[in-house]
């Protein structure tokens, strides 16, 4: 694989702000179930803040594309996902400093440095039927993107059967098995548009 410029991380995040858009009623419907109903609608305003954001600043290098999105989502995603996700692209951003390329290795250790991030800001770890369980085992299978898309879809049902121990669906117990995680749902989307980007490479 060649090394990802500043065009494609805006590649993935239009693509992820898509697929959002795509599945924001799956997202509902996942949270109405175990959650306050509103991790569709409040990441789709976010992504779509986040395609106005890039394209209104410009950002000049991919950890500047990151960062910027995940202020964005920061400033206009409420409750948990906004801080979460921010956390994830900030996070991923800053490991990736001031480089105009990025190649295999360092998408793979800049992600991780986000994944992390977010362990210790939300306190969960696997198995907590959170969006962890479909981000830890995608950074896993870097730098292979589409395994890694795979993996965090995989993730993403394995939760359906879990008991949550983090967040709202928690206070279900027992109750909030049989369901799948809305944020392990949005993580294999995110996932998926790194892929998709992937894909598309050379396209431009």
């Amino acid at each position: 694989m060649a090394a990802r410029d500043t065009g494609f991380f805006r590649r993935w995040l239009t693509l992820a702000a898509a697929a959002v858009e795509r599945e924001t009623g799956r997202l509902t419907d996942l949270d109405s179930a175990i959650g306050d109903a509103d991790h569709g609608s409040n990441l789709r305003r976010g992504f779509a803040a986040v395609s106005a954001a890039l394209a209104e600043e410009e950002p000049a290098t991919p950890g500047a594309v990151l960062t910027v999105a995940g202020r964005t989502l920061i400033s206009t995603v409420g409750g948990a996902s906004g801080p979460l996700y921010g956390t994830l692209l900030r996070r991923t951003g800053k490991a990736l400093g001031g480089a105009e390329t990025v190649g295999d290795e360092e998408l793979r250790e800049a992600l991780r440095a986000g994944v992390d991030a977010v362990v210790r800001l939300g306190g969960a770890a696997a198995g907590d039927k959170t969006m962890l369980d479909a981000l830890l085992p995608a950074v896993e299978a870097l730098p292979d993107t589409a395994e890694a898309a795979r993996a965090a879809a995989a993730g993403a049902e394995a939760t359906v059967p879990l008991q949550a121990r983090k967040g709202r669906a928690s206070y279900l117990g027992e109750r909030s098995k049989g369901h799948m995680d809305p944020g392990a749902a949005s993580a294999a989307l995110l996932i998926g548009a790194l892929a998709e980007a992937e894909g598309q490479d050379g396209d431009d």
